[in-house]
């Protein structure tokens, strides 16, 4: 059955169900004014379906950056870097990031809406921006849609070396089809398979500091044995020298942004999400803890097991093969743990998917509301879900398809550097829109404690991110500029994302007009009154143990 999004009645009866207190003290306001942008905001978010739990969301948070971005990539990675350099790489992107999720929580806290970003750059910067980082986010995620798949593909033929469109069309098909359900199935789903990663995560772990201790088959053992021979760093392309080392570094540094793709979505289901006043910056205050443990501990770890120099990294990039855990296992002569590592990998690669489907899907329904993409994305099956948007986005599985023709280890490549500029392009975007809110705040005489939730280190964090970003998005396809390693493929994957965000943001300023917001008529006030007029019921602070839990707690 389908429903019009915009028929407030029929909304109401069907989302009758799992739908928290209305947002009933909007007022009624002129046609003319910015306040009416707000009352329209806030009527989507009195009538959207709100099936994600505070658990959901901060399990989706942990699930959307663990992927094959850490149990794939990593591999390549450290062939590039060495252990110090895939460390030092991982943990400064990881930085970055929190600065990043720091400031889209504080927008997201004040106002929960889908879409997310795209729905905040609209009243605080211009309505151009929100066009076309909408559009980017859409494309990007599309895109991570068949990378994913073709990693699942590549993986299953670690048992079965059947064609390859066999399980890209079944996983693609089960993947739209859970997307078309009650939200709370995708919440469910990611919180299974988050569970899954993190036992994946401690087991390999545990792994590897038995192999580095001498506790495997072989008994022997490793210590810091890689990190002297062939040493801390790795000589890229054969550069000699300190400045060959810190080309490598460089290399991972740019690349990691794959890893990390999506770890700042977690509020763009916000109008989805229960209390998301609360759990999103709970949500929030806990992704440092989770890359610290899940990350750098891990990428740590992958150093002390297996060496750079180590031809398996490279052999098949962009295989389970190549995945550093299942080289290390098969080096220490663990014969079991190999399938059991590519078997919760596929699980990972669907996981990362199924993410990208509900930020692209929702962005969509997001640009829908604001006018920017044609009115029939904000149609909604009986579930409440934007079923249109998630026809439109799963379209792009078809891209899967061209391992058939090609290796699919090169296609997942040109997918992974495409993920990465996008990802760059919007975070500069984020830390761009929260900058304005920032300022815009100060001119209005609206102290940050008035909000519901104000981020730390603000706004230094913000311009340390912007700035850092920016930087790694102009020098991400350095490395083709090395002599012999020319590569046109290469080039267009790392600076295709440049060119398309500014078409699409002076594109659409040219045809439409369109302003940048004033700071002065920015409608912070009118979305904290919202705010203020409907408070979220206050849940009671943890006890015993639960203080300790930083995963969803």
């Amino acid at each position: 059955m389908e429903n019009n999004a915009t028929d407030p009645e029929r909304n109401r009866h069907e989302l009758s169900i799992d739908v928290a207190p209305p947002v009933t003290n909007v007022p009624v306001l002129s046609e003319d004014g910015e306040d009416l942008k707000v009352h329209r905001a806030f009527e989507e978010l009195a009538h959207a379906k709100q099936g994600l739990k505070q658990r959901h969301i901060q399990m989706i948070a942990l699930a959307g950056t663990i992927g094959t971005g850490l149990f794939l990539a990593t591999g390549k990675a450290l062939a590039n870097g060495g252990p110090l350099g895939i460390l030092l790489s991982y943990g400064i992107v990881g930085m970055l990031i929190c600065a990043v999720v720091f400031s889209v929580a504080e927008l997201s806290a004040l106002v929960p809406l889908s879409g997310g970003i795209i729905r905040h750059a609209e009243w605080f910067v211009d309505p151009a921006l929100s066009f076309a980082q909408g559009w980017n986010s859409v494309y990007a995620n599309s895109i991570l849609l068949p990378a994913e798949m073709v990693a699942c593909a590549v993986i299953i033929d670690y048992w079965s070396h059947i064609n390859h469109a066999v399980w890209i069309t079944v996983l693609g098909g089960v993947l739209i089809f859970a997307n078309m359900l009650l939200i709370s199935v995708y919440g469910e789903l990611e919180f299974v398979f988050a569970m899954l990663k993190i036992a994946l995560i401690i087991g390999v772990n545990i792994m590897a500091i038995c192999i580095t201790a001498g506790a495997g088959p072989h008994g022997e053992p490793i210590g810091f044995r890689f990190w002297r021979d062939p040493g801390p760093f790795v000589q890229y392309v054969g550069i000699p020298g300190s400045w060959g080392q810190f080309v490598g570094f460089w290399r991972v540094l740019v690349s990691a942004a794959y890893a990390f793709s999506n770890v700042e979505n977690i509020s763009v289901a916000g109008a989805e999400t229960q209390n998301p006043r609360q759990n999103i910056p709970k949500a929030a205050k806990r992704v440092f803890w989770r890359i610290m443990v899940f990350y750098v501990l891990t990428i740590f770890c992958i150093g002390l097991i297996v060496s750079s120099a180590d031809p398996a990294l490279t052999a098949r990039s962009g295989d389970a093969g190549a995945s550093p855990f299942a080289i290390a296992a098969t080096n220490a002569g663990i014969k079991v743990v190999p399938s059991i590592i590519n078997a919760v990998v596929v699980t990972s690669a669907w996981s990362a998917a199924n993410s990208a489907m509900l930020v692209g899907t929702r962005t969509l329904y997001g640009l829908a509301l604001e006018g920017h993409a044609p009115k029939f994305f904000k149609r909604t099956n009986r579930f409440g879900t934007p079923w249109l948007s998630v026809a439109a986005v799963g379209s792009l599985l078809v891209l899967g398809y061209l391992t058939l023709s090609s290796a699919a280890s090169v296609v997942f490549g040109w997918l992974q550097d495409l993920v990465s500029a996008a990802s760059f392009v919007h975070w500069i975007n984020i830390e761009i829109v929260y900058l304005r809110f920032y300022y815009g705040c100060k001119a209005q005489g609206i102290s940050r404690d008035e909000l519901p939730w104000k981020g730390p280190f603000q706004p230094y964090a913000a311009w340390i991110a912007l700035v850092s970003f920016a930087v790694l998005l102009i020098t991400g396809g350095f490395y083709v500029f090395i002599d012999g390693h020319w590569s046109a493929q290469s080039f267009v994957s790392a600076y295709f994302n440049i060119p398309l965000i500014l078409a699409l943001y002076f594109g659409y300023k040219f045809w439409r007009k369109t302003k940048v917001v004033s700071l002065y008529d920015m409608p912070i006030r009118g979305f904290l009154d919202v705010a203020n007029r409907n408070p979220e019921p206050v849940e009671p602070p943890a006890k015993g143990w639960r203080k300790l839990n930083i995963l969803w707690g």
